[in-house]
């Protein structure tokens, strides 16, 4: 096993992402510029992926992925939060760059969001256990949620 990197340059100056991972592989190097250029106006079937990191910005950032695109990353029944260790241990290298390099051309402001779709989760391993096995939303355990997410979750299983 080698590691695997994909870095990503975000339009937020001169920050840079950097995740690694153990992979069957020999290396994987993914450069992508996110431009910012919207998959809706281009008049594409899009569903909205929240990016969750540990980034000292904090930004979260939301970028757009074609149906297509969505349905590799959340394989789930109606799973919409998802680890990238797990992804990239899933697809071939060729997939993981075609598919991040595709979203990352498409980050969308939040207030030009509709809705969130997905989560997707960088570094977060370590709270892995903090997720619902399931990875879904829904499924949160009955003590980490309030009442209104209680019956809102119970009518959307």
């Amino acid at each position: 096993m080698t590691e695997a990197s994909i870095i990503v340059s975000l339009p937020h100056g001169h920050l840079l992402w950097c995740y690694t991972s153990r992979l069957v592989i020999k290396s994987m190097t993914v450069g992508a510029t996110i431009y910012g250029n919207s998959a809706t106006a281009l008049g594409e079937v899009v569903k909205n992926i929240q990016i969750i990191d540990r980034a000292e910005n904090a930004t979260f950032s939301i970028f757009q992925a074609t149906d297509e695109e969505f349905d590799l990353i959340f394989i789930g029944d109606q799973q919409d939060m998802e680890f990238i260790e797990d992804f990239l241990a899933r697809v071939t290298p060729d997939v993981a760059t075609s598919v991040l390099t595709l979203i990352w051309e498409r980050f969308i402001l939040k207030r030009d969001a509709q809705g969130i779709h997905g989560t997707l989760y960088y570094e977060y391993e370590s709270r892995r256990r903090c997720l619902p096995v399931s990875k879904r939303e829904v499924d949160w355990a009955e003590s980490a949620i309030d009442e209104a997410q209680r019956r809102l979750f119970a009518s959307r299983r």
